[in-house]
């Protein structure tokens, strides 16, 4: 009560924010009321300042520089970013992804190689780089300069207990992971890490601050679509990036957003993460990330419309590939003894190999266990690796590297490449020595609220904006409300993946509620308790014996500028 007084906000929201561990009214202000204020001073980032000095000179001196990205969103926003911002104070500057079947991740030898003979002085990368200590050690020995820029976790070697960083030979590096970098909140993605080194450089060429903050929009996409958590900074980022891109006059976001049908006013971190990001992705799984990067930087409405529509089209193959993958994995997993392994790990010969980071999340998602997917490649096999918050997968993949040729990533995903007869040795070495436990892999889903349907008005959903924007570290609150009837259900969508439930609570408040998804699952368990003619009597809007306990959330229907009150449903019991 104290909190919701002093704050000017709702008991309910005062709860939530309690919840999310705000206690103090300074945390509270800050973020309720978040602003790019409170982002963290770029100078306290290790060697920002040097490679900054580095790239003055080099850019005084009209030397040629590289930028080397990755082909995933945040690679591909990296690129757009610095490459954006060292025009922009004259450098004379190109790029080069790598491409992920001929390539593979990160800088490599070639692409060293290529640099020199085309006489590029100096190389930065963003979103690699920091586990490329041969491809660096190279770069030197032939007389460049490298300026690493990068987020993911340092490369260790264990000796008694005691780690030691092994970085490579650059330069410079930027990476807030780095156990000597005074950076108050390492856990940004490579953007964000371009994006602080871009507002230091921005300051050595008099540059107005307000430059850089217009490129928060794309390192908000970044920040989603690699799943960073949505607290500290990186919410203030997704937050104010949001609001950017609703006003967007990039017009290769505007042509992607307008072809999705988006309402830019309505424009959420789902948008980025489920439709804006996966299709900048698919150029990079399916073709060259080179496309999505031109998308970015195209100024030309009817090419940016034709790129767009390219995108588009390269995704929607994507998502046809990746349903047939799941499918075939999931069948493997349960017709054999995978099912019982505590990290799962499917071989999947014929699988596009850039499919396996989103079929591994599928499974992952599905049975709540690690999970690694690995295909055949040109040389050897690759893949990749989706966690659970119990289980490192970066450390745990450094426990059995004798078995790797190549890995590297985040305690949450990882990549990988071994030889074909180290799978089975890799599969049972993870087995063996996890310390996981069948407590691990059951999914919890806390309840914020135990609220009846009346507390669900207008002025509480547009209070609960304030919480925004949602996603990992950051999740939509949950509420619930047990002892529902359902008066009627309909199906609906030409996919028939929408459930329209009518409701009534014990004190005889009704309300439609919305269930997404699972519509077998769903009648499956009411069957099972009910029994068939229940169900039908529930399809047919006859008075039924079902009742169901619900995780909600609340949402406001909009319809002919009637506004409803309605509950999107997120789990039943």
């Amino acid at each position: 009560m104290k909190i919701a007084n002093e704050h000017h906000i709702s008991e309910v929201l005062a709860r939530l924010l309690v919840n999310r561990g705000l206690s103090n009214s300074e945390d509270i202000n800050a973020y309720l009321h978040s602003s790019t204020d409170t982002m963290h001073n770029p100078h306290q980032l290790k060697d920002v300042d040097y490679a900054c000095d580095i790239l003055e000179e080099k850019i005084r001196g009209n030397t040629r520089i590289r930028i080397v990205g990755d082909y995933d969103v945040d690679g591909v926003v990296s690129t757009f970013l610095l490459y954006t911002a060292l025009s922009r104070v004259g450098a004379n500057v190109d790029y080069e992804i790598p491409e992920r079947m001929k390539d593979g991740y990160g800088i490599n030898i070639n692409i060293i190689k290529a640099a020199k003979e085309a006489g590029i002085d100096t190389i930065i990368t963003c979103d690699n780089g920091i586990a490329a200590i041969e491809q660096i050690g190279y770069a030197k020995e032939i007389g460049m300069t490298v300026i690493v820029t990068d987020h993911h976790d340092i490369p260790f070697v264990e000796n008694e207990g005691v780690r030691t960083e092994v970085l490579p030979p650059a330069d410079a590096i930027v990476n807030p992971k780095q156990h000597d970098c005074n950076y108050p909140f390492p856990s940004i993605c490579g953007a964000v890490v371009a994006f602080k080194l871009i507002e230091v450089l921005y300051e050595r060429f008099h540059v107005d601050k307000k430059e850089s903050k217009k490129l928060l929009a794309y390192a908000s996409i970044a920040t989603v679509c690699d799943v960073m958590d949505l607290v500290d900074e990186n919410r203030v980022i997704v937050k104010y990036g949001l609001q950017l891109l609703k006003n967007t006059d990039n017009k290769g976001l505007s042509a992607l957003m307008e072809l999705h049908q988006i309402n830019t006013f309505k424009l959420s971190a789902y948008h980025l993460g489920f439709i804006i990001g996966p299709c900048l992705n698919a150029s990079g799984r399916l073709e060259t990330a080179k496309i999505g990067l031109s998308l970015l930087l195209e100024q030309d409405d009817e090419k940016a419309r034709k790129v767009a529509a390219q995108l588009k089209e390269l995704n929607d193959k994507r998502k046809d590939m990746t349903a047939r993958g799941v499918e075939e994995a999931i069948e493997i997993i349960e017709t054999t003894d995978l099912i019982n392994h505590k990290v799962v790990v499917v071989y999947l010969p014929d699988c596009h190999e850039s499919l396996a980071g989103i079929i591994a999340g599928r499974i992952r998602e599905r049975y709540h266990k690690p999970a690694i997917v690995l295909t055949k490649a040109h040389e050897g096999v690759k893949g990749s690796a989706r966690s659970i918050e119990q289980y490192n997968m970066f450390e745990e993949l450094t426990k059995c590297k004798e078995y790797l040729d190549k890995f590297g990533g985040h305690p949450m995903a990882a990549g990988l490449s071994l030889k074909e007869e180290n799978v089975e040795p890799l599969r049972l070495a993870l087995n063996q020595r996890t310390e996981l436990t069948e407590e691990d892999f059951i999914n919890k889903i806390s309840i914020d609220v135990v609220m009846p349907l009346g507390y669900v008005k207008e002025e509480l959903v547009e209070e609960l904006e304030l919480l925004e924007p949602f996603g990992k570290g950051n999740e939509k609150p949950v509420f619930a409300e047990k002892n529902l009837t359902i008066i009627k259900a309909d199906i609906l969508g030409k996919n028939r993946n929408t459930l329209k439930l009518k409701v009534e609570n014990q004190y005889g408040k009704r309300m439609d509620a919305l269930y997404f998804n699972q519509i077998d699952q769903f009648n499956e368990y009411l069957i099972d308790k009910y029994g068939n003619n229940e169900v039908d009597k529930l399809y047919k809007g006859i008075p039924n014996q079902i009742k169901i306990s619900a995780l909600y959330y609340p949402n406001i229907n909009e319809y002919n500028g009637v506004k409803t009150p309605q509950i999107i449903i997120q789990g039943i019991q």
